[in-house]
């Protein structure tokens, strides 16, 4: 069972935010420990039997390392901000499709300041995109009837309709897309709730209807 999480949770990623050192971290890692992740993990345990029931194919691993939750720490590599850790927790639930660069994936991100859930293609590879953008063309009936499903298809898109496709297409939006996602916001005191779990995993059957289009698309099954 999962209750919703607790004000603990966001406290920490506040603390976080404000004093975001190695010292500091390792001084309050078991805080974040017993704080964020364990409550995180297990939020991913509970969600697995709902996200099995919208689909067997995407998986919720509640594993600390290899699994449906981000790791804390930040890539700074190639990055201007030098912050070692990141000030929000994020868990991904993909498709267990092999052989994808980015597999179509549910998407849940909580923060002090902003949390937001649902899932789709973020940035995904040019090979895809045109994959999705031919369907989009071959089977425009499939795609209308995920435009009619009730949730707003969000993201990049290019300035205009690429080739070979006309201009004046029926759906010229949604060909330029370069992103396939949708994506809706929680108060914090939502995700405090208990029926929290329940009102993410609703969300994630709620936009169902776009993840089975782009796994058609992409050639594996929903």
């Amino acid at each position: 069972m999962f209750s919703g999480f607790d004000p603990r949770f966001f406290s920490f990623l506040k603390e976080l935010k404000a004093n975001n050192t190695r010292e500091w971290f390792a001084d309050n890692k078991a805080r974040y420990i017993a704080e964020v992740e364990t409550p995180a993990l297990q939020f991913i345990a509970a969600l697995a039997p709902a996200l099995k029931a919208i689909s067997p194919r995407f998986v919720a691993r509640p594993t600390r390392m290899g699994g449906s939750l981000f790791r804390i720490h930040r890539d700074t590599r190639f990055s201007p901000d030098k912050t070692p850790f990141k000030t929000h927790v994020a868990m991904r639930f993909q498709h267990d499709a092999r052989g994808l660069e980015r597999p179509p994936s549910f998407y849940l991100h909580l923060s002090p300041s902003e949390c937001r859930g649902g899932g789709g293609l973020y940035h995904t590879d040019m090979p895809a995109l045109r994959k999705i953008r031919q369907r989009i063309h071959d089977e425009p009936r499939d795609w209308q009837r995920v435009r009619e499903s009730g949730f707003e298809i969000q993201g990049d898109q290019l300035k205009r309709v690429p080739p070979p496709y006309p201009a004046a297409h029926g759906f010229a939006d949604d060909l330029r897309r370069k992103d396939y996602y949708a994506i809706d916001t929680f108060t914090v005191e939502e995700a405090m709730a208990p029926d929290f779990l329940d009102r993410y995993a609703s969300e994630c059957a709620r936009i169902a209807p776009l993840l089975r289009f782009l796994c058609a698309a992409l050639g594996v099954a929903s």
